[in-house]
């Protein structure tokens, strides 16, 4: 019997992608992908013919629930770190649906933006940060985060979840950076942060600069993530009940370097002035307030450290990041927001 792989978000970036990564690899799974309106639908259903389609959004939690408990894995990427009640229905799902003989395995999308919590905290903007986390030699601190850190309530469901029902739901949360690179995906191929900035150089005329400029956030390719995922989704479908993978342990970082956020501005400028789209943008300072009117919670991000070491999946699945970094990726992104702009 073919394995059951049930998906939310595929017409967004992350799962978009990560579907596609799957699909190519395992044409023979399963598929089942949650969609909330009938148009997108039909995009997935004529890129996928044979995946089945669930009608319905995150607040149908009857839903949820039926899905979550005939699925052997349940990939979560549709608002999965703040949607609370989607999380609590996928848990009960995979709880009703599956027993201590057949676990059911729960893929769940955070972010790292709960590490800015400190920054935020006290709120400090485009500040030198040294604090880096871990998730192979310091995986407690990363599934103990104060509760004040953005996204912290749907990951303490997903992590009770793995762990008070530890033999019946495998919980692994999976938790990417700043995500870069042309997604795969039938509807959303456009990441948010890096496009973002270059969004706004193109149609402000400036460098953005928060701050001293130095804060630092890891960046990692979406189709890197995605083989992440693959190695995720084959591990559970082999029946890998590895303590080392799931539940309590289950958190794992997704990166293949870091960058410095006012470097990245200025070289975004710096690429579009070659590229022929501007001529000569100056620097300005964008304050917190500034950022959120004009551009919303991703430009406050580019003041806020968010610093990881990625180690689990690759001692546990051997995953190793290979595609360009995101300074080679910057024309691309600029080539990208330009042509966007212009329709």
């Amino acid at each position: 019997m073919a394995p059951k792989i049930f998906l939310t978000g595929v017409t967004g970036y992350i799962a978009g992608d990560a579907l596609y990564a799957l699909h190519q690899k395992h044409p023979d799974y399963e598929y089942a992908a949650l969609v909330r309106t009938q148009d997108k639908a039909d995009i997935v259903k004529k890129a996928y013919p044979n995946a089945r389609i669930v009608l319905g959004g995150l607040d149908d939690s009857d839903l949820l629930r039926e899905e979550a408990a005939k699925a052997d894995v349940v990939l979560h990427a549709a608002d999965a770190s703040d949607h609370e009640g989607a999380a609590k229905a996928i848990a009960e799902g995979i709880r009703s649906g599956h027993s201590k003989e057949r676990p059911g395995f729960w893929l769940h999308t955070g972010g790292t933006g709960i590490l800015t919590w400190e920054d935020s905290k006290y709120d400090r903007l485009g500040e030198w940060s040294e604090k880096e986390y871990n998730d192979w030699t310091a995986v407690d601190e990363l599934t103990n985060l104060p509760d004040e850190a953005f996204h912290r309530n749907v990951d303490k469901l997903v992590i009770d979840a793995g762990t008070k029902h530890g033999d019946v739901i495998k919980t692994n949360i999976v938790c990417p950076p700043t995500i870069y690179g042309n997604g795969r995906g039938p509807v959303s191929g456009r990441g948010r942060q890096v496009y973002e900035l270059a969004k706004f150089i193109l149609t402000k005329q400036y460098v953005p600069i928060i701050g001293p400029g130095k804060a630092r956030w890891n960046h990692i390719h979406v189709a890197d993530l995605s083989d992440a995922y693959v190695l995720l989704v084959e591990a559970a479908v082999a029946g890998n009940t590895d303590p080392e993978l799931w539940g309590a342990k289950g958190y794992i970082l997704t990166e293949r370097g870091e960058h410095v956020w006012g470097d990245v501005s200025r070289k975004v400028g710096a690429k579009a002035v070659e590229l022929g789209y501007l001529k000569d943008p100056e620097e300005k300072a964008l304050s917190k307030d500034a950022a959120i009117d004009q551009a919303g919670f991703e430009a406050v991000s580019w003041g806020l450290n968010s610093r990881g070491k990625a180690e689990r999946a690759n001692k546990v699945l051997g995953w190793k990041p290979t595609r360009c970094s995101i300074e080679e990726e910057i024309p691309e992104i600029l080539k990208a927001e330009h042509a966007r702009l212009r329709k």
